[in-house]
């Protein structure tokens, strides 16, 4: 029988900030790896607060207008570190001490941590995209083809994935002109640019079809208008057999679009491994410990989500 697990003085804080934040389910698998964690230390000793294993993991909904003064607060009462998500991101990064390279290159933060009396932010969402596509579907990229919906926050961090991976060319596609020229413009001082070109929606006959990679960025599609794809069907019937459709939406699982990829022919890859991924490279920065259990994470998400086996 494992011991119920107390919330006292000693207990140290992680979380994650947005706004709206109640929906998120990071907290989900996050306390599963910590409970995890701690019941297995605590079968080799007992003092877990002396280990540093002694976490709890909260949402804080903090609106834009309180973003500074929140952050002061968290640094006033030791929070050790926290996740970032909508509409953060971008703006915390003047309230930081120090970004990491790979965050300024994406121009946002989604991990923050506090080192020496100052908080830190990088980006794991990466890491959290490519996983997958290293693992499960690990293949050549060097001759492939990405096409990216969407140029918001999210498609930063999948076209640096792309790009580490080694894609030949990585198209990202947007609606409006001005901000798909903005987005390629952020990208003129990296070697990104190379590969990376921008085009309008109206392009993606085009493009479809020579897609090895499709993937979602946009929220269309996601809990509650869970009819609703960024492509039509007579759009995604020209991607090719045995390309991989990949939605970074994990709510409903499937979404239409990856039903669509998958009528096709198409390998679907859904948001919620990225998710737990990216919550991995969170808490080996937060904990300093390289092993997480990334399956008492998963299977957490999947249990909440009523997916569970």
């Amino acid at each position: 029988m494992t011991k119920e697990r107390l919330i006292t003085g000693k207990t140290q804080l992680l979380g994650v900030i947005g706004h709206p934040v109640e929906h998120s389910l990071s907290p989900v698998m996050h306390n599963a790896a910590l409970a995890q964690l701690v019941v297995g230390e605590a079968s080799r000793r007992e003092d877990i607060a002396h280990l540093g294993l002694d976490y709890v993991y909260l949402p804080f909904p903090i609106a834009p207008e309180n973003l500074e003064v929140a952050i002061a607060g968290f640094a006033a009462i030791g929070v050790v570190g926290f996740n970032v998500t909508i509409p953060h991101k971008q703006a915390i990064m003047p309230l930081l001490s120090e970004i990491t390279p790979l965050a300024q290159t994406i121009g946002a933060v989604n991990t923050v941590s506090r080192q020496n009396n100052k908080w830190v932010g990088t980006n794991t969402d990466i890491e959290g995209f490519i996983a997958p596509l290293q693992t499960t579907y690990k293949q050549d990229w060097s001759q492939k083809v990405a096409v990216i919906l969407g140029n918001g926050g999210a498609a930063r961090a999948v076209v640096a994935g792309c790009h580490q991976l080694g894609f030949a060319k990585i198209h990202v596609v947007g609606r409006n002109m001005q901000r798909l020229q903005g987005f390629a413009k952020s990208w003129s001082n990296s070697p990104i640019s190379e590969n990376l070109q921008v085009d309008q929606w109206e392009e993606l006959s085009k493009l479809i079809p020579q897609a090895n990679l499709l993937v979602n960025t946009t929220p269309i599609g996601m809990y509650p208008k869970v009819d609703e794809s960024p492509l039509s069907g007579e759009e995604i019937a020209n991607l090719p057999t045995g390309a991989i459709a990949y939605d970074l939406i994990y709510i409903p699982k499937p979404t239409q679009f990856l039903k669509q990829a998958e009528k096709q022919g198409a390998i679907a890859i859904d948001g919620l491994e990225m998710l737990v991924q990216q919550g991995v490279g969170a808490l080996k920065i937060w904990l300093q410990q390289e092993t997480i259990p990334v399956e008492v994470m998963r299977q957490a998400l999947l249990n909440h989500l009523g997916l569970g086996k």
